[in-house]
């Protein structure tokens, strides 16, 4: 898996502008919960798909991002999540144990 890491909100308003070409997927990370852990494991090992460029927000280190994220997003703060974003807007979000590669996929190649 090739993450580019999210550390400013500059790189948010790329994510918006490249999703309108491409799906756009951020993963919200705590470095301290087991549950992001597993979910992080989870897609580290799943095979990266062609298309779609993957961010990975440490959500300790940049906590104020990943509030703006939520705000922008328009989606409740979780801790693991994961947010698929097309056109300027997400398109999917989920959390915790129910974060899989595969509804990624699905929901990034949906019309």
């Amino acid at each position: 898996m090739q993450w580019i890491h999210l550390t400013d909100e500059e790189q948010l308003k790329q994510i918006i502008t490249k999703s309108g070409v491409k799906p756009q997927v951020i993963f919200k990370h705590s470095t301290r919960c087991s549950i992001s852990s597993v979910a992080y494991q989870r897609l580290q090992k799943a095979q990266q798909p062609d298309g779609l460029d993957f961010y990975y927000l440490d959500l300790l280190a940049h906590r104020p991002l990943s509030n703006k994220v939520a705000e922008v997003f328009d989606v409740h703060h979780e801790s693991p999540q994961v947010l698929v974003i097309k056109n300027g807007k997400c398109v999917f979000d989920e959390s915790h144990l129910g974060i899989s590669m595969m509804d990624i996929i699905d929901s990034a190649n949906a019309a």
